[in-house]
Formats: C-alpha cells, sequence, structure tokens
C-alpha cells in the first residue's frame, strides 16, 4: 500500500485517523500497531512474519545482552543479533546479485552455473534492518536502556508512517514518545501533520509522477538512438522525480506521525542548493548519513589519524552506501562516484568553491548529482555508457516531443527545488512546514490543503503512473 493510492488516501486513512481519535489513551498504541502490520501486510502479506518474528528474537536478545554480566557475553549476543539482521537482508536483496556474478564467473571458466530461484524482496526491509541494528548497539553501548514492553519494541519498528521507507529512525530520537506522548497530541498538531502530508502529496502526485513518467519514456528507448537534448532532459526529469517522489513521502510520514504526536527526524533540506557533495550528502537523505556516520565512519575511525585515511574511510562508507541501495553494479559505481568527489572535496575541491563565490559551487555540484543519477537510474552498467555518450559526445535522432504539461512540470519542480535561494524563500518555507499557525491561518491552511488533496485525488484517478522509487530499497 503506497500513501499515494486510492486505497490508503480513501479508506485506510480516514478509517486510521477516526479509530485512533476516539481510542482511549491505553490503546493508542494498540490501534497503532495494527494499522502497521495491516499497512505492511497489504503490500507483502507473505514477508510480515519475516518482520514479526525478526523483532520479537530482537528484543528478547537484546534484553539477554543488557542482563549478561559478562563483557563478552554481551558482545557475543550483540554479534548474534548483528547476523540474524544482516543475515536476514543479505539473503533477500543480494543473494540474487551473488549467484548471477558467481555464475558469469564459472561460465567464463567453462562450469555450469548455480540454479537459483530468484528471492522477492520483502517491501522496506533496508530501513527497518537499519531501525533494528541502531537499537541493538545503541543498548551494547548504553545509549539507552532495552524497553521492557515487547510490544513497545515492535511498534517502534513497525510505525506504518517510516516502515516503507523512512526515515530511518534511532530509537533515542523518540525519547518517551512511545510510552507517553499525550502533551503532543493536540489539535494543532494534528492540523499540521495533516497540512504536511498534504503538502507531501502533492510533491509526489503533481510533481514526481509528472516528470518520471516521461523520465521512463527516455529511459525506456534505446539509447543509441536518443539525442542529446532528450538525454539531457530526461536525467533531469528523473533527477527532479526522485527528489520530490523521496522528499514527498518523507514529508507525509513526518506529517502523518504527528497527527499521532511523534516527531520524526528530518530528512531532507533542500539537497539541490547545496554547494558542495559534501553540503549534499547534509542535506540529502538525512538520517541514512546520519546512520552511516555513527555506526560505520566513526568506527571505521572516521577523520582520526592520517588525511589517507580519512580519505579511505569516507570512500568505503559511500561505496556501502551504494551497495545498500540496490544490489547491482551501477548503484556500486553510483556509490563510489560520490565518495569520489567527497575526499576530492576534504583534499582540496572546497578550498577552491571558497575562491569562486556561492554560485558555480551550486551548479557544479547539480551538474555532479545529476550525472551521478544515470547510474542510479540505470541499473545495467552495459547501457549506462551508451546514454553518457549521448549525453557528451555524439548526439542520436530520436527525439521524443514533449508535452506542454511536462514542460509545466519541470519547471514547477525547478522554481521549488531551487525555492529557497529566492527572496524570502527561506523565511515562506518556515512558515509553511514549522510556523505557528493563528485561526485565520489554519483557515488558509486547510483550505489551501483540501484543494492540493482535491488536485492530487484528481491527479491519481487520471494518470496511472504512479511508484514510490524507494520501496524497492
Amino acid at each position: 500500500m503506497v500513501f499515494s493510492s486510492i486505497v490508503f488516501l480513501l479508506y485506510f486513512l480516514p478509517l486510521f485517523l477516526l479509530c485512533y481519535t476516539w481510542a482511549p489513551q491505553r490503546m493508542k498504541n494498540v490501534v497503532i500497531l495494527l494499522f502497521s502490520i495491516v499497512f505492511y501486510s497489504w503490500g507483502a502479506p507473505r514477508f510480515i512474519f519475516v518482520i514479526l518474528g525478526s523483532t520479537f528474537l530482537d528484543f528478547h536478545l537484546v534484553k539477554w545482552m543488557d542482563q549478561a554480566p559478562e563483557s563478552w557475553k554481551r558482545k557475543l549476543i550483540l554479534i548474534a543479533s548483528l547476523l540474524l539482521n544482516l543475515g536476514l537482508l543479505v539473503y533477500f536483496k543480494y543473494s540474487n546479485f551473488f549467484i548471477e556474478n558467481l555464475n558469469v564467473v564459472l561460465g567464463t571458466l567453462g562450469v555450469q552455473g548455480i540454479h537459483w530461484t530468484k528471492l522477492i524482496l520483502p517491501i522496506g526491509i533496508s530501513f527497518y534492518t537499519f531501525e533494528t541494528i541502531t537499537y541493538v548497539v545503541d543498548v551494547y553501548r548504553k545509549v539507552h536502556k532495552p524497553l521492557n514492553n515487547f510490544w513497545d519494541y515492535q511498534l517502534y519498528i513497525i510505525l506504518f508512517p517510516k516502515l516503507i521507507a523512512g526515515p530511518i529512525v534511532r530509537y533515542h530520537d523518540l525519547p518517551g514518545q512511545i510510552e507517553d506522548r499525550s502533551a503532543e497530541e493536540t489539535a494543532d498538531n494534528r492540523l499540521q501533520g495533516l497540512y504536511r502530508f498534504g503538502l507531501g502529496l502533492a510533491k509526489k502526485v503533481l510533481i514526481a509522477n509528472q516528470v518520471g513518467a516521461f523520465a521512463d519514456q527516455v529511459f525506456g528507448l534505446d539509447s543509441g538512438d536518443l539525442s542529446s537534448a532528450t538525454a539531457w532532459l530526461g536525467i533531469l526529469a528523473y533527477t527532479l522525480q526522485i527528489y520530490f517522489d523521496f522528499s514527498g513521502y518523507s514529508d507525509m510520514a513526518l506529517g502523518l506521525a504527528q497527527t499521532m504526536g511523534f516527531r520524526l527526524p528530518e530528512n531532507f533540506n533542500n539537497p539541490y542548493t547545496a554547494g558542495s557533495i559534501t553540503e549534499f550528502w547534509r542535506r540529502w537523505h538525512m538520517t541514512l548519513g546520519a546512520w552511516m556516520r555513527a555506526y560505520l565512519y566513526i568506527p571505521l575511525g572516521g577523520n582520526r589519524g592520517r588525511a589517507w585515511r580519512t580519505y579511505l574511510n569516507l570512500w568505503l562508507v559511500f561505496l556501502a552506501s551504494g551497495i545498500w541501495h540496490g544490489a547491482s553494479w551501477s548503484f556500486v559505481v553510483w556509490g563510489a562516484y560520490h565518495g569520489v568527489f567527497l575526499v576530492l572535496e576534504r583534499w582540496f575541491l572546497l578550498n577552491w568553491y571558497g575562491r569562486i563565490g556561492p554560485w558555480m559551487p551550486r551548479l557544479l555540484t547539480f551538474f555532479i548529482v545529476l550525472v551521478g543519477w544515470v547510474f542510479f537510474r540505470i541499473e545495467s552498467l552495459d547501457r549506462v555508457w551508451p546514454f553518457f555518450h549521448r549525453m557528451f559526445v555524439e548526439s542520436g535522432t530520436t527525439a521524443i516531443p514533449i508535452e506542454p504539461e511536462v514542460w509545466t512540470r519541470l519547471i514547477l519542480g525547478l522554481l521549488f527545488a531551487f525555492w529557497v535561494l529566492l527572496p524570502g524563500g527561506a523565511r515562506v518555507q518556515r512558515w509553511v512546514y514549522y510556523g505557528q499557525h493563528s485561526q485565520g491561518r489554519h483557515l488558509a491552511m486547510s483550505f489551501f490543503s483540501l484543494l492540493l488533496f482535491w488536485f492530487c485525488l484528481s491527479g491519481i484517478l487520471g494518470f496511472s503512473f504512479n511508484p514510490f522509487i524507494y520501496f524497492r530499497f
């Protein structure tokens, strides 16, 4: 079930809000948990028992680890929990990739390949696996105590707004919110949560879907025949699609959580306005960046020691980020590509950027990110290089006529992607997302949100293209 589906918008969400609002305080978490199980089961009924079973085992392993008096026992239980969670992730997400590449090697040696039934990837497994890892590692590090109630832990993992595509929430980001958030369950918070959900839905339906359909047209053609202009417009469309698709989902997740009194961490902060790749990763998928820093970069040594070791740590972290995003060599190259620019910036580029003013670094960074999305969008390296050839070297003859509607959405996408750079843009954004609203402002925002909701429903009913890119990660 996706947030931008008719089933969710007209049936699941109204029924949930009704049940949650009228439930007594002690039953509210039960309502969320039951609806979260239904939400996940709707799209992945065969895998609901995987997540329920793994969380049951994790909860008890962490309890035993915390109670173990000897450090070696604690470490042993930590390893067991990590092997359980990472084992499930590797099995479901990377088995197909490993077997395919092994069969290629065996084929070159003249050996018969391994017969393998391809596995279906459970929805959202990367996101909830990372959350289970944060919980067990933070308890091991004594960042916080383990939960006493299994159902509270189950709710932390399976909370449906963040379950499928994040944000990745560390348990200490929700201090006390699972046990008691009555102070946050106000009419003002519910309304502001719904406003934010509406804005995220509009990002997804009115911009991402429209430009995404055009991007799919371009990438569905033979790269060898594309005109250069069509190739550039196609990757620009995808650059806008993936941002408005994923940031729109994050807005909807944060908005839904706010209607229940939860405060989830922000996941995006106008990433295309960044003046370096370093800054881009502080603004894009911020919770993944924070996770990688806390659980991979710092354990590797971070920026302690010699410069070459810092560069290697940075590159390894972004290589891992690429692998996390998908089981194909193009994702590995995408992660390595970003890692190279992070190393170059740490080495000398940031100093050079500081001497050429604020606008040129922003343009260069956007260009680097846009080019990198080619690896992300085309999952076969064999098809990546012909596409780059059309972009940079030689133009083909095939051009897709662009409808005025697509031009409009491309322009709107660029406008809102760089909105905060306009005079007063940052102030307007703060007011819309975080401002305290008087009664008059609530009336205006309610009218605007209902109008957006109507346009979105019309867009969903009249336009069949409605994917969520990050659901497959």
